[in-house]
């Protein structure tokens, strides 16, 4: 990996979250009763179900297993300035990877395998460090459990209908929100805005055969089409409906919001300070337009 990435010494969470993912947290903690639920209730089934399965079913990356994944852990570690997760490559055909954090919990990251093999190694990197800003933002401490809760919300008696309406939408557009704030987490890490986006370009429409004939410039150009047919009424009627249901926002979307932080004030400061940001910079970031 390159050797003239900068080490973010210090780097703040603050400093680069999304202040959609400010504003959908704020609003995700108001829900009455919902703390309690996560803590007591979803936590513990949490623990037990994702923790014991992924580690029967998964290979541990290491020094002598998988080393040079290991070291692009520990490089992207480095630079988000992070204490470094256990990883995890798990064999499945649908491209994806998690994070899992819980209380007295080893903190982990998943790969598909899948995944890895439609990516090179710069790519690969982005996608833990997008994982790794879940974990330096405490989003997975929270999200866990909170992708059970939709789950569950179904098959509990009554309650599960109530919980079901009142909080899944809220609860998927925190969600959408903090995935903004990752893949800026894999822009610092990476330092090539290129890189995070081929990322996504390659989860909307990539594979092991065509990943290298996708065209990165086209896909971008496709990114902001996207954005400006967003402006339109019509537009965000759409958009808002597609995404309605979704975990992630949809990648052109995500591509296209990298585009625009990688030349920001607020990224180039972060990079020129080695990610120490001023609190006039930090405050400038919640003026941003409400998706």
């Amino acid at each position: 990996m390159s050797l003239l990435k900068t080490p973010l010494i210090g780097l703040k969470a603050d400093s680069f979250r999304h202040p959609l993912d400010l504003q959908a947290t704020t609003s995700l903690k108001q829900i009455p009763g919902l703390g309690m639920m996560v803590r007591n209730w979803l936590g513990p089934m949490a623990e037990q179900v994702f923790y014991v399965e992924n580690i029967a079913s998964s290979v541990l990356v290491g020094e002598k297993q998988l080393p040079d994944l290991y070291n692009l852990l520990l490089e992207a570690c480095k630079i988000l300035d992070i204490e470094p997760p256990q990883l995890y490559i798990r064999q499945h055909p649908a491209p994806n990877a998690y994070t899992f954090a819980m209380r007295g919990k080893q903190p982990f990251i998943v790969l598909h395998t899948s995944l890895v093999d439609m990516l090179t190694p710069e790519e690969i990197q982005a996608v833990i460090a997008h994982e790794l800003g879940h974990l330096k933002c405490d989003h997975s401490v929270y999200l866990t459990p909170v992708n059970l809760l939709v789950l569950a919300a179904a098959v509990v008696p009554n309650v599960g209908a109530f919980l079901a309406q009142a909080i899944q939408a809220q609860l998927l557009e925190w969600v959408r929100c903090a995935e903004f704030t990752c893949d800026r987490a894999a822009l610092l890490a990476t330092q090539d805005p290129k890189v995070v986006m081929s990322v996504l370009m390659k989860l909307a429409g990539g594979s092991p055969t065509l990943a290298r004939q996708l065209n990165l410039d086209a896909f971008v150009a496709q990114a902001r089409a996207y954005d400006e047919i967003s402006k339109t009424q019509l537009g965000e009627m759409v958009k808002e409906a597609r995404t309605a249901q979704l975990t992630h926002p949809v990648p052109v979307l995500r591509a296209r919001e990298i585009d625009r932080w990688a030349s920001s004030k607020e990224y180039q400061s972060l990079l020129q300070t080695g990610g120490v940001q001023s609190k006039d910079e930090t405050a400038s970031l919640g003026h941003w337009r409400n998706w």
